[in-house]
């Protein structure tokens, strides 16, 4: 069993999918372990995504992801970090498969409506960011 991060980002919090796209994570077999809905400032946004902070799209990526409320969560199941990433889809939504969450949900490349951790590596170090162990459930 391994664990993964996953954020439902403010578009989906504000147009109330937060259900329908967790209806896709559990389908696809990942147990929501932990939960939790927040409102990120633009200083924990920059803290969390501090690893792009030189990348050209880092400035609107934190001001969107704190311009209100989401879902930060712990998946787990098989293979979970490589399980999540498929059924999310590609970043920009246009290139993402049939079925995938950023292609049925995503409004834009910026607003593509989740986050997941992109290693098993990364995805302890982000869980931590927002969860201490008596969070998870699992």
């Amino acid at each position: 069993m391994q664990r993964t991060l996953s954020i439902l980002k403010p578009d989906v919090t504000r147009r109330n999918l937060t259900g329908a796209v967790n209806g896709r994570i559990e389908s696809a077999g990942l147990r929501i372990i932990a939960q939790r809905r927040i409102h990120l400032s633009l200083e924990q946004a920059q803290q969390f995504y501090a690893v792009h902070q030189e990348r050209s799209f880092f400035n609107d990526l934190c001001t969107f992801m704190s311009s209100g409320p989401v879902v930060v969560q712990v998946l787990q199941g098989e293979n979970a970090v490589e399980q999540y990433r498929k059924i999310m889809g590609a970043t920009n939504p246009a290139n993402a498969d049939e079925g995938t969450i950023r292609r049925d949900f995503a409004e834009s490349i910026e607003a593509n409506s989740v986050h997941g951790s992109d290693s098993f590596e990364n995805a302890g170090i982000e869980i931590a960011f927002f969860f201490s162990q008596m969070d998870i459930v699992g």
